[in-house]
């Protein structure tokens, strides 16, 4: 092949020319590269956002339903309670009027005529008027209410409530499973751990004492009496506490 002359200017700036080119054509896509990238992240950014704020409504929403179901649950056990209550006192009405019955008929007296004779409205009125509730009621009212108190006066450390109210129940129901114990039915008032626990929070020594614990002389012990055990009794308290444990409005809502 025979050659050819070709003439190149090497002081030509074409080369260079070609090179910033290409270095701002490399940068102009870097650029758009780092937007479109900053667009991506906004629009993850806000995505996640939106998830979050769902996820806070979900939660403030299961919340209110719990919270509305407890509540619930707490005015249907007061509704219920009433109720026994309110059949409490009929059942004392119905066997005052046998009583009064059988008082008459023994003293070979007539029939009580239906004109005189007070309606069992009337009895309902005066046998509340007179205070003649059952002894259990009385007693569950009086431990509610110590309990009530005890929660109230430490209403910022609800730790310390549950630990007393742990503590009672444990005292209630080792005497309730082994009423022939001593053990169980005394307890020395001098113990640091008893007065950190209950002798110290108004209205623990009380709810003993409503179970039949009497404060021996010298008030070194607080002691129930084998002859004084009361399964009854023991129970209701027992089943006062746990209402105490598990109902979240116990001691809040008035009653």
């Amino acid at each position: 092949m025979p050659l050819v002359a070709v003439d190149i200017n090497l002081d030509s700036p074409q080369l260079f020319d070609i090179t910033e080119q290409m270095k701002m054509k490399a940068q102009e896509l870097r650029n758009k590269e780092h937007k479109k990238k900053e667009v991506e992240e906004k629009k993850l950014e806000r995505q996640r956002e939106k998830e979050r704020i769902r996820a806070s409504k979900d939660l403030t929403e299961a919340k209110r339903i719990l919270e509305s179901n407890e509540k619930q649950r707490y005015l249907a056990l007061k509704k219920k309670e009433k109720e026994e209550e309110k059949r409490a006192r009929e059942k004392i009405v119905k066997k005052l009027e046998h009583d009064k019955v059988e008082r008459r008929s023994r003293l070979g007296l007539p029939p009580e005529s239906p004109s005189v004779k007070p309606s069992t409205h009337l009895l309902q009125e005066k046998t509340l008027q007179t205070s003649l509730p059952l002894k259990s009621v009385t007693n569950a009212e009086q431990m509610r209410e110590c309990l009530r108190s005890l929660k109230r006066n430490h209403q910022n450390d609800g730790a310390r409530v549950r630990r007393a109210f742990e503590t009672l129940l444990i005292y209630v129901g080792n005497i309730a499973k082994n009423p022939d114990e001593e053990k169980f039915r005394k307890i020395r008032l001098t113990n640091p751990l008893f007065q950190d626990r209950v002798g110290n929070l108004r209205g623990g020594m009380e709810f003993l004492e409503l179970c039949g614990f009497e404060r021996t002389e010298g008030d070194e012990f607080l002691y129930l009496p084998d002859d004084k055990v009361n399964m009854e009794l023991l129970n209701t308290a027992g089943s006062e506490l746990k209402s105490a444990m598990t109902n979240p409005f116990f001691g809040l809502l008035s009653v």
